[in-house]
């Protein structure tokens, strides 16, 4: 059974979110924050159940906790993307690990984006929309990890940093996101 934390919202149109997160004061934490966001929101506890309602619901956006119990995020993403239809949903990696070879197993599973915890919520927002806009822009067939003149980026911090080039080296820090 399929259960939905809350698929409601003003606009049939609004993004879905699938929220995959152990921790039920982080997923519901994440889940009314991405509502109150304007996005459409559904939670899964483990990488099982992150399959399941992937395949019914078919999110815009899976956002992935990648240490879970039963089945973990890695396996989840990669099985995510190795069906044909799945294959083309925006996966972001969310995780306290902050080592540059997590970002880069991350990427080779699949993940579209590599976000560290603890980040801020209207950074998480604004990289969930960022991969969104990404895809608009992009040909259909073409997500942003699928793409080879896809470069690796690092956002700067919120609030700060430069408007200039994005540097091009993996490195995963505390609130900073990562196109992979």
């Amino acid at each position: 059974m399929v259960t939905v934390t809350d698929l409601s919202t003003e606009g049939a149109q609004a993004p879905l979110v699938l929220v995959v997160e152990d921790y039920p004061d982080a997923r519901e934490m994440y889940c009314e924050y991405l509502r109150f966001s304007g996005f459409r929101v559904a939670g899964a506890r483990n990488g099982e159940e992150a399959l399941e309602k992937a395949f019914t619901l078919l999110p815009d956006v899976v956002l992935m906790d990648l240490a879970l119990p039963l089945m973990d995020g890695w396996e989840a993403t990669r099985r995510l993307k190795s069906d044909r239809r799945t294959a083309d949903i925006l996966v972001v990696a969310l995780t306290g690990h902050a080592l540059a070879g997590h970002a880069e197993g991350a990427r080779r599973a699949g993940c579209d984006a590599f976000v560290t915890k603890p980040c801020l919520p209207d950074d998480l927002v604004d990289e969930i929309r960022r991969l969104l806009d990404l895809r608009q822009a992009q040909p259909s067939s073409a997500s942003p990890s699928s793409t080879s003149a896809t470069p690796v980026s690092s956002r700067p911090p919120r609030g700060g940093g430069s408007s200039g080039p994005k540097s091009s080296a993996m490195v995963a820090k505390p609130s900073a996101f990562n196109l992979i």
